[in-house]
């Protein structure tokens, strides 16, 4: 592999890519366990698609560090100040952006806030929440479950668990899912949800609640108010636009897959299974956990220059040939990726994900997607179908359903 990205590296942006991300796969595998791509107009990365060259990466500190402030090209003024990317991957004041001890500080604020939530709670507010949704499209007989369900219900529920007041909630939505849309109005969305998590931090100072906001002000690591803000910005981000992926990915394999046709009716045994099985074949966060090398090291016989972005293939090594056979029930999938920046909130996730599927089975009679194959969403980062038009049939009306939600999960 040379030092220098080639002319024709795969692109992981686009509506070809959003419509068989498999090619762009098969192409880098081709050229070797890490590779060149494309992730935006201009704008290239070192992919890792093998299983093991990505667990051999995410747990060496020593070699590689999550802060973008090692990226070359960005410094250089070599990466378009607008490009899409720099939303997720240009630096901020979190655990994401951490190396050494400073991360260990605020993971360790994060996941002590975190641990506090009731999972229970969490189930019960999640049902709530799904069922509120559920109840506006139920009596019209069709809906795209990605708009009108996947998208919103985790919003909803984060914005219970930062205690965010109704009017907050509703902004933080607005936003988020602006967001989500990736359109020209991403930036101002973005701005819009730190924004509304400052105002909401100055809220939780002035009268503090049984929430993960007033949780990580109180935490006797005493972050500040700027890192606070942006590891509200990290939860909110990872923890609800991945799980609607989730959702979304899960209810199409359920409905679509020959392996599933019949057993609808298996319950949480069923559900679970195919969630498994996403987190192997489409993984909600399909690119990303990036890394830069702190200086010239070889990565699996393939030389890694310093100073560029490095991002691992969570779908790529997902299917990775070398690991056929290994079956959907074992978890040593890199969904979650590994090592120091593990995901912190895979069984939060998982409850949500898996009583928001539950919910839609139990609740919408004879559930058909119109359009099984409808493409993901275009950008590197994600996983996620663009649509899912679906029909059902219709049922009446039941005013308890449209009931305002209860308290939040502590």
């Amino acid at each position: 592999m040379t030092s220098r990205p080639p002319e024709n590296a795969p692109r992981l942006f686009g509506d070809d890519f959003a419509r068989r991300p498999e090619d762009a796969y098969r192409a880098l595998r081709a050229a070797g366990p890490v590779a060149w791509a494309e992730i935006d107009l201009g704008v290239h990365a070192l992919v890792v698609t093998s299983h093991r060259a990505a667990v051999a990466l995410l747990n060496d500190t020593h070699t590689y560090s999550k802060d973008s402030r090692h990226w070359t090209a960005l410094n250089n003024g070599h990466v378009p100040p607008h490009s899409p990317v720099l939303a997720l991957m240009a630096f901020r004041p979190s655990l994401l952006y951490a190396d050494g001890e400073r991360h260990h500080r605020l993971r360790t604020a994060m996941d002590h806030c975190l641990a506090r939530i009731d999972l229970h709670g969490l189930r019960q507010t999640t049902l709530t929440h799904a069922t509120r949704l559920i109840a506006r499209i139920a009596p019209i007989g069709e809906a795209d479950l990605m708009t009108n369900f996947a998208d919103t219900l985790p919003l909803l529920v984060f914005a219970d668990l930062l205690g965010c007041p109704e009017d907050f909630a509703s902004r933080m939505v607005t936003a988020c899912q602006g967001m989500i849309n990736a359109g020209p109005t991403a930036g101002q969305a973005a701005a819009d949800l730190a924004h509304c998590l400052a105002e909401l931090i100055q809220v939780k100072k002035r009268a503090p609640g049984a929430d993960v906001t007033s949780w990580m002000l109180a935490h006797p690591h005493r972050l500040t108010d700027e890192e606070i803000l942006h590891q509200l910005v990290v939860l909110v981000g990872a923890g609800t636009i991945p799980t609607a992926a989730w959702i979304a990915s899960g209810l199409r394999l359920l409905l679509t897959d020959d392996a599933y046709a019949g057993s609808l009716t298996g319950g949480t045994v069923t559900v679970r299974r195919a969630m498994e099985q996403v987190l192997w074949t489409h993984s909600p966060m399909a690119n990303f956990s990036v890394h830069y090398a702190r200086h010239p090291a070889e990565l699996h016989g393939v030389p890694i220059p310093p100073g560029v972005p490095i991002l691992i293939s969570h779908a790529a090594t997902g299917t990775d040939p070398a690991l056929a056979g290994l079956g959907y029930h074992n978890r040593s999938h890199l969904a979650w990726s590994a090592g120091p920046h593990r995901c912190p909130a895979d069984s939060h996730a998982g409850v949500i994900a898996q009583h928001a599927i539950e919910a839609v089975l139990d609740q919408l009679w004879d559930l058909e997607l119109t359009a099984p194959d409808a493409p993901f969403r275009p950008g590197p980062f994600h996983q996620c179908p663009a649509a899912m038009p679906t029909r059902f049939r219709p049922r009446p009306a039941d005013p308890l359903d449209t009931a305002k939600p209860g308290g939040t999960p502590t």
